[in-house]
Order: C-alpha cells, then sequence, then structure tokens
C-alpha cells in the first residue's frame, strides 16, 4: 500500500498549499469521470512531493483555489505522466494554468522508449505493477474503496524519481530541450468548447453518407446527445457508433425493422425504438433542397516536384528517426512535411510550424532538401 493523506476540506487544502509552495518538484495526476457521466468532472486531483502523497477531493472540498499559484508557479517542476487531458481538464473546470509542465510520457518518447504508459514504465524502471482495472472506473462514486484509493496515489508516488532518470538519460543525449519546448507547448492546450457546428462534421465514416443517410446521422447524433444530457450519461453508453452507422444504412421504417441491429438490445428499443424512428422520420421529410452535404476540403493536387521533394523529405525522417532511436512522427509531423514540400521556403524563418529544437538540430538539412 502506498501511504497518502486525504483532503476533504478548505483548511486542510490550505495548510497542504503551504507546504508544498516549498517545493522545488511536484508530480501531479487526476482522475475524471468521463466513462460515467455526460460533461465530466474531475474527481480526485493527486500531488506528490519527495516527502508526502496526498489525495485531493474537489467534490468534498470544490474550491481548488489554494493550489492555483503552484500550479502556475515557474520556480516549481510540475511532473505528469501523458498531461495533455489533464492540463485541458484542470483549465477547463479550476481555471488553472500550469508552467514549468514536464510529461514524463513525452520524456520517454524522445528516449525511443517502445511502450511509455505509466504501467509500462513504472515496471521497467521501479519494477512496480499498477493494476490497470481502476482506468475506467467511476471516480465520482463515494465513498471511494481503499484499493481505488491506493491506485490513485500509486500515480504520482513515483513521478518525481522518474523526472530525476529521464532529464538525467535526456540531457546525456542532448534532448532535454527538445522535451522542455515540447512541454511548455503542451502546457497551453485548452479544452474545446461545444460550438452549434452539426455533429455529424466529428463522426467518423460521416463522409461516406449522403442525402437521407446524411440527414438521418445528424438526427440520430442529436437524439444521442439529448437522451445522454437527460439521463447523465456520456453519449456512447447510450447508442454506439457502429449501431448509428447501421441504422443510417438501413434506414428504418417501422419496429420490426430495428429488430437485428447490433446494439440495440430489446431494453435498448423499447426505450429509445420510438425517438430513433421519429429521427428517420423527419429525415426522409426534408425536402431535397434542404438535404445535409458534408463539406470537403479540396486539396490542390501537388505538382511532380512537391511530389518529388515529400518523398525525399519522408525518405529523410525515416532514416534520421532511426539514427536518433525515436518514432519518426515524434520527430517531425506530417504537416510540417507537406508544407515544406509545397512552399520550399528559402530561410527557416519561412517555415511555418518548425518548432525552435527542430530548427536548431536538422532545420538546415530540411532546407537543403527542399532546395534540391
Amino acid at each position: 500500500m502506498t501511504s497518502y493523506a486525504m483532503i476533504t476540506d478548505p483548511a486542510s487544502l490550505k495548510r497542504a498549499a503551504g507546504r508544498l509552495g516549498t517545493e522545488k518538484i511536484l508530480a501531479f495526476d487526476l482522475e475524471a469521470d468521463s466513462m460515467h457521466h455526460y460533461r465530466e468532472q474531475v474527481c480526485l486531483l493527486q500531488i506528490s512531493s519527495n516527502s508526502e502523497n496526498l489525495i485531493v477531493d474537489p467534490l468534498a472540498c470544490s474550491d481548488l483555489s489554494p493550489l492555483t499559484p503552484l500550479l502556475a508557479d515557474p520556480a516549481i517542476i510540475k511532473v505528469f505522466h501523458g498531461a495533455d487531458y489533464d492540463v485541458r481538464m484542470l483549465h477547463r473546470c479550476f481555471g488553472m494554468e500550469i508552467n514549468n509542465l514536464f510529461d514524463t510520457m513525452i520524456a520517454c518518447q524522445f528516449l525511443g522508449e517502445p511502450a511509455v504508459g505509466l504501467a509500462a514504465v513504472l515496471k521497467k524502471r521501479f519494477g512496480v505493477e499498477l493494476d490497470k482495472k481502476y482506468q475506467q472506473a467511476d471516480w465520482s462514486r463515494r465513498p471511494l474503496p481503499a484499493e481505488m484509493l491506493d491506485y490513485a496515489a500509486k500515480d504520482t508516488s513515483l513521478l518525481i524519481p522518474l523526472h530525476g532518470q529521464l532529464t538525467a538519460e535526456l540531457e546525456a543525449l542532448g534532448r532535454l530541450s527538445w522535451v522542455d519546448e515540447e512541454c511548455a507547448l503542451l502546457s497551453r492546450v485548452r479544452m474545446a468548447e461545444r460550438s452549434d457546428e452539426p455533429l455529424s462534421l466529428r463522426f467518423k465514416g460521416a463522409t461516406r453518407l449522403k442525402g437521407e443517410s446524411l440527414a438521418l446521422l445528424e438526427e440520430l447524433l442529436r437524439f444521442r446527445d439529448e437522451e445522454a444530457q437527460r439521463r447523465d450519461l456520456p453519449p456512447f453508453k447510450i447508442m454506439g457508433n457502429d449501431t448509428i452507422r447501421e441504422l443510417c444504412e438501413r434506414m428504418p421504417s417501422s419496429p420490426a425493422d430495428l429488430s437485428g441491429i447490433p446494439g440495440l438490445s430489446p431494453k435498448l428499443l423499447d426505450r429509445y425504438g420510438r425517438g430513433i424512428l421519429q429521427a428517420v422520420r423527419r429525415a426522409r421529410e426534408l425536402p431535397p433542397g434542404l438535404l445535409p452535404v458534408f463539406p470537403r476540403q479540396h486539396r490542390p493536387e501537388r505538382s511532380r516536384q512537391q511530389e518529388s521533394r515529400l518523398k525525399k523529405l519522408k525518405d529523410w525522417r525515416t532514416k534520421k528517426a532511426t539514427e536518433l532511436g525515436i518514432d519518426p512522427g515524434i520527430l517531425v509531423n506530417n504537416a510540417l512535411l507537406d508544407g515544406l514540400a509545397e512552399a520550399a521556403p528559402s530561410s527557416l524563418a519561412a517555415v511555418n510550424g518548425i518548432k525552435e529544437w527542430q530548427a536548431a538540430v536538422f532545420g538546415e538539412e530540411l532546407l537543403r532538401i527542399v532546395r534540391g
């Protein structure tokens, strides 16, 4: 069992924040309930220093403002593993911004580690086994059993020693500044706000649908979203995407037509069958002029020169990534290679999307390739 202290009241949180403010490095993680509720919330916030492990319960102590200065303080290193979701959630739920972030997953990627999940990394480096059975647990339940709290505490208890190992290895390879820049960019990501755009624009496979089928997709997605909000469940627990695709292909018009559709159990048919058929009716009643058309982005065709440059750039990336022992997509993403191939810039200042470490390490190599 990992030793930890629970924080469930404002006074305890304020005292803890005072202690943590004297530290040079802190480790963080959070647990949310995205698999169990329509709008996810932070249900636990784990913090470790060199001397203690804390678990803060935001459902019992909703004002986390004493922690805001700690996360913003550039003098304190904040260690996360796979911080993308955490950064977004902390900002959306509590308005917190993070300065001096260090993501141990990014560090592992730049060291060429074959497995970068926290469980794999801790097992390899510390021989510690993390039980994955709580990864999709409902962290909003109260009281939380002791084994779930122990699982949560383990997530941060070794991040500070892991940070020490990884930074030493990165420094030896001359890559610490690469990771620092990537982490600084990551600290600025934010949760996308819901918009009024059609839900079908974000649905995989929507580009293959036309006319009434595309109209039905939008109707079904809106029906699912409304039901999910009403029942406080994530949309996938109302109807799965595969079921929605099947409905769009079959366009059922009667209760009998709904039988045999994968994912629609008798219980779900009884609960949602009428709403599904009403969605089909609305889609079929749309006049031809109002049927949706999926917007398509037409990229201009590349010239022969551009195709040749892109191939040379991808060949270079494969070779360079092999030399460095890094995944090619981590080294340089496709968007940057596409932009270089199409624009053939004459200077690094004209290269859109290139990071400072990339420009410093191999920017001139890239320019020589696009210059031919």
